[in-house]
């Protein structure tokens, strides 16, 4: 209808239609806006902080009790970090396996560091079409970001981010887990948090694999689990990679510390025989049979907490 009624103006030419070109002329493309191009400042306005501590509070909240249920442990190790007037900016680095782990995060997160939350979000997939830009911008201050190959561009992005004192929730894997067990980390955190000097902390998310994984259609309401480490420094001659297997190390404890006990954990972590993080290295249908084993030990597979086991400390 609108081109029918447009066409009595075409014969005017411009501005009723669209310029000719000249042959011979090539005219440029358009920028893209979308994709690890897509602007996020506005998102950050005051305007739209309070519009994203409404949907925090409100839907986000709701969804997120309903479906995951999220129990949130190790708080406590966070305490010194908060003792000061203006806690200084953080690195989260969780494990990832869900949709559902960065609404998990944002509820589970002290209030000192979620207002100014930003989360790293894969480009090509929260932001490859503008609607979905848009919400992941306004609802989760996420901002985009190449997994595939980060650049100087997202590490000058969130270094300044950190100097304007907004904490950063990336998740070193780089996406999630196709299959349920762990992946390798990447070293964009701990690159991040050795050249800013900023401290990063671990944290284990259990049961949002089993409520929502990937390949799911729809999500299984469950029981979720939250672990927050103690925060790592960069050592003075440290290297990224020696920070980046620290990182991964202390998820892999907080992970054994969530179906035993703090204690069972330090000493295995101690002698090195932590349960591997990405599974063994056998055939699919025995990883599956195996990831199922575990998963009853989990919060999301069991209804009551395990029997735990505590050290005999030779008292009678």
């Amino acid at each position: 209808m609108i081109k029918a009624a447009s066409r009595p103006l075409a014969k005017y030419g411009f501005p009723w239609r669209a310029p000719t070109v000249p042959r011979g002329v090539e005219v440029p493309e358009k920028p893209s806006t979308l994709g690890p191009d897509y602007d996020t400042d506005w998102a950050r306005r005051p305007s739209s902080v309070l519009m994203r501590a409404a949907l925090i509070a409100g839907p986000i909240r709701m969804l997120t009790v309903a479906l995951a249920r999220p129990e949130v442990l190790g708080l406590d190790r966070l305490t010194d970090l908060q003792r000061v007037a203006e806690p200084e900016p953080v690195i989260f680095a969780p494990d990832h396996h869900s949709h559902l782990d960065t609404m998990v995060m944002i509820r589970a997160i002290p209030a000192v560091w979620r207002r100014d939350l930003v989360v790293a979000a894969a480009a090509d997939y929260f932001f490859d079409r503008r609607w979905k830009a848009a919400f992941s911008a306004l609802a989760l201050n996420a901002i985009p970001i190449d997994r595939e190959a980060t650049g100087r561009r997202s590490a000058e992005l969130f270094r300044d981010l950190l100097e304007e004192g907004h904490s950063l929730l990336i998740y070193p894997e780089g996406g999630r887990s196709p299959d349920g067990w762990g992946q390798p980390f990447k070293g964009g955190a701990a690159y991040l948090a050795s050249r800013t000097g900023t401290p990063i902390i671990p944290v284990h998310i259990e049961g949002t694999g089993a409520v929502f994984g990937k390949g799911m259609r729809r999500p299984r309401p469950g029981r979720t689990r939250v672990v927050f480490g103690r925060p790592l420094r960069a050592g003075p001659d440290e290297s990224t990679r020696h920070l980046n297997q620290r990182l991964e190390t202390e998820v892999a404890r907080l992970a054994e510390e969530s179906v035993s006990d703090s204690w069972s954990a330090a000493r295995a972590a101690a002698a090195g025989s932590l349960p591997t993080r990405t599974g063994p290295a056998v055939s699919g249908w025995r990883r599956s049979w195996l990831l199922a084993e575990r998963r009853r030990a989990e919060v999301s597979g069991r209804s009551s907490r395990p029997q735990r086991s505590w050290p005999d400390l030779g008292q009678r």
